[in-house]
């Protein structure tokens, strides 16, 4: 593909930045790719690896003369990262970000994007339970969503530029608002987050089963809330201070149905048990059928000698 930007700066250098360095280069989306971490050490990590052409001391510094600008860091930091930059981004430049929560990232950079900036909040729903510079691979966006949350007077050709780099990028691309990201979302990632959460602080806290019993004979579905469970603290945090009340929303829809089991085993209704679990499984076939997981009861997990 041909460049579409000439020089992209990375603003925090995790998982979703790296993966995006790796993506870029590989198909030629960009001149240059600038990074900038908070952490000396991740600096120096991502120099070692190649994943930047350059690495800066500040933010200001990495955005300077970028003609896209990722704001790849927890959504609580966005705020002040877009004060620090703001009066460095250079006109016709375009701002994004990678957060889980669009609102509240809005709120938080928006009064600080000058005049002739754009600024397109972005969210790709790709991950894994691992962090950090070295934790990001070309492929992670294949296939999976991406997100752009335009904002009312920006520039349809800034909006189609950031949507061909996602997908030179290998994602497919998804426009809407902000509410309804957020409200999509607590169903669809922050809820299940904090219940995988708390089913291993359960299994943590229930002292008639052991911590090695609770390692040794994870079934498969204790197993996925651990990997679940083990998403960076700090994002995470984050997420559920500033999606609130959309997570609290889905949380009490989630607690109703979850009085309706109780009360079915409890009643012994295996026809309610019955059918309700025959309507959710044609959720995870719909997955499956979009080609956003595989049936594969393995997925995900390396095989012994791997």
């Amino acid at each position: 593909m041909a460049v579409l930007y000439e020089r992209v700066a990375l603003i925090g250098l995790g998982l979703i930045a790296s993966s995006m360095a790796h993506a870029i280069r590989r198909a030629g989306l960009a001149g240059e790719i600038v990074g900038y971490a908070r952490s000396a050490e991740t600096r120096a990590t991502a120099l070692e690896i190649g994943i930047c052409d350059r690495v800066t001391e500040t933010a200001a510094e990495a955005v300077e003369d970028a003609d896209l600008v990722v704001l790849c860091i927890p959504v609580g930091g966005m705020g002040d990262v877009a004060r620090e930059i703001g009066p460095h981004l250079k006109p016709g430049a375009t701002l994004t970000d990678v957060g889980s929560v669009k609102q509240a990232v809005i709120d938080a950079v928006a009064p600080f994007v000058p005049e002739g900036v754009d600024f397109i909040p972005g969210h790709p729903l790709a991950g894994t339970e691992h962090s950090g510079p070295r934790s990001g691979f070309a492929e992670l966006f294949r296939n999976r969503w991406w997100i752009l949350v335009p904002l009312p007077g920006g520039s349809d050709a800034a909006l189609e530029r950031l949507e061909a780099l996602c997908r030179g990028m290998g994602a497919n691309v998804e426009t809407m608002d902000a509410e309804h990201h957020d409200l999509v979302l607590a169903v669809t990632s922050h809820t299940p987050h904090l219940i995988a959460y708390t089913m291993v602080g359960v299994a943590d806290d229930l002292g008639r089963v052991t911590d090695s019993e609770v390692i040794n004979f994870s079934a498969a579905g204790f197993r996925d809330f651990t990997r679940i469970a083990a998403s960076d603290p700090t994002m995470w945090r984050d997420v559920f201070l500033t999606n609130r009340e959309a997570t609290l929303e889905i949380l009490g829809r989630f607690t109703e149905e979850l009085f309706a089991l109780q009360r079915a085993i409890r009643m012994g209704d295996g026809q309610m048990l019955f059918d309700y679990f025959t309507r959710t499984r044609a959720i995870r076939r719909g997955i499956i059928e979009a080609g956003q997981d595989t049936a594969a009861p393995d997925f995900g997990r390396t095989k012994a000698g791997d």
